[in-house]
């Protein structure tokens, strides 16, 4: 979600900054914002050397969270 979010508000940042007017245009500004997150994405997983997507979405994570704490306690 939170890359998503990266995505958005630079695809919007670059949008302000280039003014397109074109569909191409668009998209293509679109398409660098996408990969302002990609680049995040990449530099977190080589810095932590985790994943940073998976297929666990976010209910169940909070779910296996939960079991786990009430395991250790």
């Amino acid at each position: 979600l939170i890359l998503s979010m990266l995505a958005e508000a630079s695809a919007k940042d670059i949008s302000q900054a280039v003014n397109p007017e074109t569909f191409e245009e668009n998209k293509k500004v679109a398409q660098q914002g996408g990969n302002v997150a990609k680049v995040a994405r990449k530099e977190l997983e080589a810095r932590t050397g985790k994943k940073v997507v998976t297929a666990l979405n976010a209910k169940t994570a909070l779910q296996l969270k939960k079991n786990d704490d009430a395991n250790t306690k």
